[in-house]
């Protein structure tokens, strides 16, 4: 388990990694009342949020971008196993410095976040939705870079500041459009269906089916919470693992391709590069 800290003005911000080839449970409590937004990368790790009698679960956190508000009482324990991994940004401001915030971030946190500044438990949950592609990478791009010392904190530092931009343009937008939240399950299903099938993926009547949602109400909702499409949200995934495989070593350009369900060469390196800006024949 790794953990570091950076002090950005008002702003504490928490970058937790861990690996385990075993179940094991990472405990993490806060030491004053906090207004919090969480960053969950690839991992998919298990998140149980106790306090007093109460708990709330969260069974798929990949991609997750989850706001609270959390005081001493409050235990936030993650498990950890061989196919679940934590990685996870936590960018946090104590409650009393709310009003002192620079750039005008404790106005924006007031609007946005409100039951979240004015809290009635000592746990409240605020706004929740999963990343943009663009917030996906940023999120990404921290866990995988390479700097040490003080050259990885100014990189933290920058793409910290990047994701909150991100994150309140993107919670803005959301909350100025139909609210989706009663769906929520149902798109986390939704979701989970295409990963599962990431090579032979059902059509959307028959995802539409599954989850219990008709197929406009699924294309529209997933866009709000997930920030694209879902065959783009597919297509997005497939690339990502055919990387992983790739820069590991783990399959050839061409294998990588089958793998992730693309038929034509071409197509998959020409997507590839659309993602990333290169080729996959270009990884090194």
């Amino acid at each position: 388990m790794t953990r570091d800290f950076i002090q950005m003005n008002d702003f504490i911000v928490l970058v937790e990694v861990g690996k385990s080839t075993s179940v094991e449970i990472d405990i993490c409590k806060f030491e004053e009342p906090l207004i919090a937004v969480a960053f969950y990368g690839s991992g998919n790790v298990e998140l149980s949020v106790k306090y007093g009698a109460k708990q709330e679960k969260f069974n798929n956190t990949k991609g997750l971008a989850l706001s609270f508000y959390s005081d001493d009482q409050v235990t936030f324990e993650h498990k950890l196993s061989a196919n679940k991994n934590l990685e996870c940004i936590v960018i946090a401001t104590a409650l009393k410095n709310i009003n002192n915030l620079p750039y005008e971030e404790g106005e924006i946190f007031s609007d946005l976040l409100n039951k979240l500044v004015n809290p009635a438990d000592h746990y409240v949950e605020g706004p929740r939705f999963f990343m943009t592609p663009e917030m996906q990478q940023i999120v990404d791009s921290i866990f995988k870079n390479t700097y040490t010392g003080k050259t990885k904190m100014m990189f933290f530092r920058s793409q910290i500041r990047v994701l909150l931009s991100h994150y309140f343009g993107q919670l803005a937008e959301i909350q100025n459009r139909a609210k989706t939240s009663n769906n929520y399950d149902k798109l986390t299903q939704a979701r989970d269906i295409l990963l599962e099938n990431i090579e032979n993926p059902p059509s959307l009547i028959e995802i539409a089916k599954q989850i219990g949602l008709n197929t406009t109400r699924l294309k529209r909702d997933f866009k709000d919470f997930f920030g694209v499409p879902v065959f783009k949200y597919l297509q997005n995934e497939r690339l990502s693992n055919a990387h992983e495989l790739i820069s590991k070593k783990q399959a050839t350009v061409q294998e990588a391709a089958w793998q992730v369900g693309y038929d034509s060469l071409s197509s998959f390196s020409n997507a590839f590069a659309e993602k990333f800006g290169y080729r996959p024949s270009e990884i090194k």
